[in-house]
């Protein structure tokens, strides 16, 4: 039985939004590897040490693993022991997913509700060399947690409503 239409579209929208996830942590990789280079130079040929690198980099690593980590759990390459899932019959597999894809969406959603508290705590807050607010250190974490929310809830959801019809697909290879 083929999904309705409505889950295929929501399924391709969220496919681009993790597209996009990989794109941009690729893209702060690029810019990592560049600034750490100019940092390099910087300090043994110039003899000049750019101070705000250090502080780009850990921006730029929260950014890196957070939106990974939501692309990875959109791919559903994420860490799970899979032994006792497999061992149950076809029904429990099934609630199984079902559990476990609304766990990480509550998961989730707890990520964003704290994201969202530390952001407007650390939004009067300045980071040290780079003169921007804190708060965009944790948005790293918010956008995570509202990402996981949506891969994971809608997912769950889809499995829900699809329940009767619904299959174990082969999915990603989990540890």
């Amino acid at each position: 039985m083929s999904k309705p239409s409505f889950i295929r579209l929501v399924e391709s929208a969220l496919d681009r939004v993790r597209a996009l996830c990989i794109l941009v942590a690729a893209c702060a990789l690029v810019v990592l590897v560049v600034t750490f280079g100019w940092l390099v130079f910087g300090r043994y040929v110039l003899n000049v040490t750019p101070t705000w690198v250090e502080q780009l980099a850990l921006l730029l690593i929260c950014y890196i693993s957070f939106l990974g980590a939501a692309a990875g759990i959109s791919e559903n390459t994420h860490i799970g022991v899979t032994l006792f899932r497999d061992m149950m019959p076809n029904a429990v597999q099934k609630i199984l997913m079902i559990g476990i894809d609304l766990i990480l969406a509550a998961f989730g959603a707890i990520m964003l509700i704290a994201g969202v508290t530390l952001m407007q705590f650390g939004w009067d807050t300045l980071l040290p060399m780079l003169n921007i607010p804190e708060s965009f250190r944790t948005l790293a974490i918010t956008s995570c947690g509202a990402l996981i929310f949506a891969f994971a809830g809608t997912r769950g959801l889809f499995r829900i409503l699809t329940f009767q019809a619904w299959e174990p697909e082969a999915e990603a290879e989990e540890f």
